[in-house]
């Protein structure tokens, strides 16, 4: 139906708990404070977590795997996190996660891709309209059609994507988490953009 949205990082077309079955089944460390420290810094993140790995992998039961496997080795870790912010520090971890599922599947697209010039790098972060086309679309399409619009996107445009546009991540946060420069994500957001523009005019050219 039309107008569903994306909030808070999950699309409504997923089931409110639908990161649920990622949960990690084992928190049972001899710190009963360390889990419980790690039980509310990270937990509320899991939904997101799930969203992320759903549009990685485009498989929910690889989904929930990816997330269980992320959060035990965060919380394995979590004695040395100092920082940054709890939701990029999980996103970084769960794409390692899901980079060594893609590695391990013969024929996933991990190459390289043709980013932008370092020129690129030099554009103000200021010039990035608040609300876009591409915003728009994913606030307003059906759930179930943005979803399968987003997944057909090569990898690194749609990681990029859902990164800033669902989970709302600045630039800088996206590129400390894939590991480029500033230039390079905003690169790959604009190409991944005008690919989801050009899929959605497609899709509205389609009888009805």
């Amino acid at each position: 139906m039309p107008g569903r949205r994306i909030v808070a990082g999950r699309v409504d077309g997923f089931s409110a708990n639908a990161g649920q079955g990622a949960m990690p089944v084992d928190f049972s460390f001899n710190d009963t404070d360390r889990a419980q420290r790690f039980r509310e810094a990270a937990l509320p993140h899991l939904d997101d977590a799930y969203t992320l790995a759903r549009y990685l992998l485009r498989d929910p039961s690889d989904a929930e795997d990816a997330v269980q496997e992320c959060y035990l080795r965060a919380l394995r870790h979590f004695d040395s996190y100092r920082g940054p912010a709890m939701k990029p520090w999980l996103f970084a971890i769960l794409r390692n996660v899901c980079r060594a599922e893609f590695a391990r599947r013969a024929g996933s697209p991990t190459g390289l891709v043709d980013d932008a010039p370092e020129h690129a790098e030099q554009t103000p972060l200021w010039r990035d309209a608040p609300e876009t086309p591409e915003t728009h679309i994913l606030r307003q399409r059906e759930a179930a059609t943005v979803q399968g619009l987003v997944a057909a996107l090569a990898e690194p445009f749609r990681e990029t994507l859902v990164l800033r546009e669902i989970q709302n991540l600045s630039y800088r946060e996206i590129a400390d988490i894939v590991e480029v420069p500033v230039g390079t994500v905003m690169s790959r957001l604009a190409r991944a953009r005008a690919m989801l523009r050009a899929a959605w005019m497609a899709e509205e050219e389609q009888p009805k």
